[in-house]
């Protein structure tokens, strides 16, 4: 007959199957293990409660699930073959090795809560479970669970525990995973050195072994090291070295998608410094008087710019696909971020906004904390960027300031339910721009917005990226603490050697601008506000740099 035969379940899985499996997998002999599970594809599609063996073959297909040797649906299945009767009949050791596999199954479906849960039961009981390797990869995976929910510092106690735990086993390879992970936590704690000679200890760990992904993984956190100390050429060399090793284990890898929306980071970082550039260049040639040849010479950058645009949305086109194969809340989350940026840099508020809000209800569906606060951010900056550009979608123009701080504030709780001290550092350092903008301008709470911004990233190295920010926050402070002092001084009769007319000249200059910026940089309505001439209110705004060139 035509019909498909039934594949016989053994009556137990094989011993030396699972053996060869742990050695495998403590050795990182990565592609050995996967050649072992191709040979017995019956296990998988036939295991069961009767068979001898069952649970703990079941405990060790997780970790090579997480490896990436099967999707998460077939583990699901075998899983879903376990209801809670059968369990309950089961020798408690089998049990305990099930909710290993529960445990590492919701993790991959990012249900952090419910795979920490998992975890600490499994480690409640490490003589019952009596196999001190898989405790090791237990340790390893609640590790990063606390590391997904910003809980550092105990994420680092795990990591330690998986790292030495699997030292004590003679397995220096298998403990390079937690060392990986060990080296990026002590990173967010400013340890820089410390982190880098971790690392350095696992990729030598790891060099004659075939895991590129943890390798992979290595080179991307060396990228993330170069990035955030504004050495941008050094990281997308790292993340391109990720790259590779990712694409050797399967070109659709999601940790490629996620090096893929770093490239895109760094470049954008490298295209603002250019386009600051331009606009320092445009600004000389407006006071100089506009020359040709000078005009020509913002040929090439412009080009650059553009050429760097280009590719930084190619990078997101291809972390979006790789995510339509192998989804991930997270992970899309943070490309639509990156989209967000780029949207935010072209002045296209409303598609960034599209993008910031969809980010946002990701990390939502999740509890993503880390994602919450930074989609937030995001939407607060774009806010911001609205209100010093004068778009208001009604007759209220303090709407974008409100939604700005009403966005900043949330970001705040959202990074306060965290150990992200860069997550707080930045809410921090975005509510200090929200308070000066030209709405609010508060000056008083900026600058303590910003000495808690400073406050939060103690640790940081001077190079750190985010010093720019801060300095242009500080720049802003500093720049209205001195209007208060000038107004100040003249309350006062200080007047220094100026003549009336001189005063009066500066007092246009000081007031001017911001009169054209409440009344929506309308020339007309200044003159009319302020009963003058709009020649001089023209003449005004063209001394002070604040009107573009027409």
């Amino acid at each position: 007959m035509g019909g498909r035969r039934a594949v016989q379940a053994p009556s137990e899985i094989p011993e030396e199957v699972i053996q060869e499996l742990r050695a495998c997998l403590a050795n990182r002999r990565i592609e050995h293990g996967f050649a072992c599970l191709r040979s017995q594809p019956s296990l998988v599609e036939t295991v069961n409660v009767h068979q001898d063996n069952a649970a703990r073959f079941i405990g060790h297909l997780a970790q090579w699930v997480d490896v990436g040797a099967l999707e998460p649906s077939k583990l699901k299945a075998v899983l879903g073959r376990f209801d809670a009767q059968t369990r309950a009949q089961l020798p408690f050791r089998d049990y305990l090795y099930l909710r290993m596999a529960d445990g590492m199954l919701a993790m991959s479906q990012e249900e952090i809560d419910s795979a920490i849960r998992h975890f600490s039961f499994v480690l409640e009981f490490p003589e019952e479970l009596s196999d001190s390797q898989s405790t090791s990869i237990v340790y390893f995976w609640k590790a990063r669970c606390l590391r997904r929910r910003g809980e550092y510092e105990q994420a680092l106690e795990f990591a330690h525990m998986g790292r030495d735990s699997a030292l004590a086993l003679g397995a220096p390879r298998m403990a390079a995973l937690s060392q990986v992970l060990e080296s990026w936590l002590l990173f967010q704690r400013g340890k820089l050195k410390e982190a880098e000679n971790v690392s350095h200890q696992a990729e030598s760990a790891l060099r004659e072994t075939d895991d590129y992904v943890t390798v992979g993984n290595i080179y991307s956190f060396y990228g993330r090291m170069a990035r955030r100390a504004g050495r941008y050429e050094k990281a997308i060399e790292c993340f391109n070295k990720a790259i590779s090793e990712y694409r050797k284990r399967d070109p659709q890898h999601p940790n490629l998608a996620r090096s893929l929306a770093n490239i895109a980071l760094a470049k954008r970082e490298i295209a603002l410094q250019l386009r600051r550039k331009i606009d320092l260049q445009a600004e000389r040639r407006r006071k100089q008087g506009s020359k040709s040849s000078e005009a020509t010479n913002v040929a090439a950058p412009r080009r650059r710019l553009q050429q760097l645009h280009d590719e930084i949305v190619q990078h997101l086109d291809e972390a979006t696909h790789i995510y339509g194969h192998h989804p991930n809340h997270h992970g899309i989350g943070t490309v639509q971020l990156n989209y967000a940026y780029v949207l935010l840099d072209d002045g296209d508020y409303h598609n960034a906004e599209v993008k910031a809000r969809h980010a946002y209800r990701l990390g939502e569906e999740k509890q993503d904390y880390i994602l919450m606060g930074r989609a937030r951010i995001v939407q607060c900056m774009i806010e911001n960027a609205r209100v010093e550009e004068e778009i208001s979608e009604g007759s209220d123009s303090g709407s974008h300031a409100r939604r700005a701080m009403e966005y900043i504030q949330e970001a705040l709780d959202f990074a306060r339910h965290t150990q992200n001290q860069r997550l707080l550092a930045n809410a921090y350092l975005w509510l200090g721009f929200t308070h000066c903008n030209a709405f609010f301008e508060d000056t008083d709470a900026a600058r303590e917005a910003y000495d808690l911004a400073v406050s939060s990233r103690k640790g940081s190295t001077q190079s750190d990226n985010m010093a720019d920010e801060l300095q242009r926050l500080k720049a802003k402070v500093l720049r209205a603490g001195s209007l208060d002092l000038k107004f100040k001084a003249w309350s006062q009769g200080q007047l220094g050697d100026k003549t009336f007319q001189q005063l009066t000249e500066e007092f246009a200059e000081l007031i001017i601008p911001r009169v054209w910026e409440r009344e929506g940089r309308k020339v007309s309505r200044v003159a009319t506000r302020l009963s003058i001439s709009p020649k001089k209110v023209r003449r005004i705004l063209d001394r002070v740099g604040r009107r573009k060139p027409s």
